[in-house]
């Protein structure tokens, strides 16, 4: 009998092993995915439960953690190569990497993929919108600016060509369709311009799309614009203006002359928001995406300027 409850002991102690951790709090990205980290763990706790009832090891060798299979999916964490780092600013990265052979990502306009780092022995996640085209065939890259106190951005910094790092996804995007809006308003700040990417090279590479595009992009100083070519190739479309709102530069003189006439100076402020929305060829759709607070000003400004809630989408 000693024997027996022994056996059942470590027979506890195995089950005990393989159920399943429960997420902390800060693992969640935050941005709303279906599934969340916590929706993946339940699953997981209910596909144990059923197999601890049952005594049976093999219901969970269904559980996949991570794939290697380099096929992006939402439930499971799939291994991807970085192929190239590019530094931008002094705090930003564009990151490159593999898909195999021809392959692309498919993604829909302005979705996300959420990273998973390890640091400390802490797991953490944040979502990246890429920002290459949706038909890009063998790579795709990401956007991501790096904090100095940030977990997430310490494990980033270290990243080399060759390492491989762990996505899900997709999740979230806007569900763009060529010509539904007259003109799109898009608000960005910083990083906030990365889910504005995909849906410019859309705009632009499809002749038969006439849809206006005013983008907005706010940034500290003229040194820490993102992707300056990018944006002055997209510029030269007839349909395609862009904005600069540079909150701490004070004079325009020692910007190139191309910026200075569609570069402001200060805070995208109410005034501001009114003198944009009224240049706007057609009744604008408005795309925010930023900071909370960044998105709860501008959604405040856009009522003032008589812009309806309906009228705007929040990445």
């Amino acid at each position: 009998l000693q024997a027996m409850s022994d056996n059942d002991s470590d027979n506890e102690e195995d089950w005990l092993a393989l159920r399943p951790q429960e997420p902390s709090p800060s693992q969640c990205c935050g941005s709303g995915c279906k599934p969340c980290i916590f929706d993946v763990y339940e699953k997981e706790l209910a596909q144990w439960e059923r197999a601890k009832a049952m005594q049976d090891k093999s219901l969970l060798m269904g559980k996949k953690e991570q794939s290697n299979n380099s096929e992006l999916n939402p439930d499971t964490f799939t291994a991807f190569s970085v192929s190239s780092v590019e530094q931008l600013t002094e705090d930003t990265y564009q990151y490159k990497f593999e898909l195999p052979g021809n392959s692309s990502l498919r993604l829909s306009l302005g979705q996300h993929i959420v990273l998973r780092g390890v640091v400390n022995g802490l797991e953490i996640q944040r979502a990246y919108t890429p920002i290459s085209p949706r038909n890009a065939e063998g790579y795709f890259e990401v956007l991501i600016k790096c904090y100095e106190a940030g977990l997430m951005s310490q494990y980033i910094k270290t990243w080399k060509r060759g390492d491989v790092v762990f996505w899900r996804g997709p999740f979230g995007g806007f569900p763009y369709q060529p010509n539904k809006h007259g003109e799109l308003l898009m608000l960005a700040s910083g990083t906030g311009l990365a889910p504005m990417i995909p849906i410019l090279h859309s705009i632009t590479e499809d002749e038969e799309d006439e849809t206006f595009v005013t983008l907005v992009g706010c940034f500290p100083t003229f040194d820490k614009i993102y992707l300056k070519p990018l944006l002055q190739d997209l510029a030269r479309y007839w349909n395609i203006r862009i904005f600069y709102v540079l909150s701490q530069e004070t004079s325009l003189e020692k910007l190139p002359w191309s910026y200075q006439e569609n570069t402001y100076t200060g805070r995208l402020n109410e005034d501001l928001m009114k003198t944009i929305v009224n240049s706007c060829r057609r009744k604008p759709f408005v795309l925010i995406c930023g900071s909370s607070a960044f998105n709860e000003d501008m959604s405040r400004y856009l009522k003032a300027a008589g812009i309806e809630e309906n009228s705007w989408f929040v990445f």
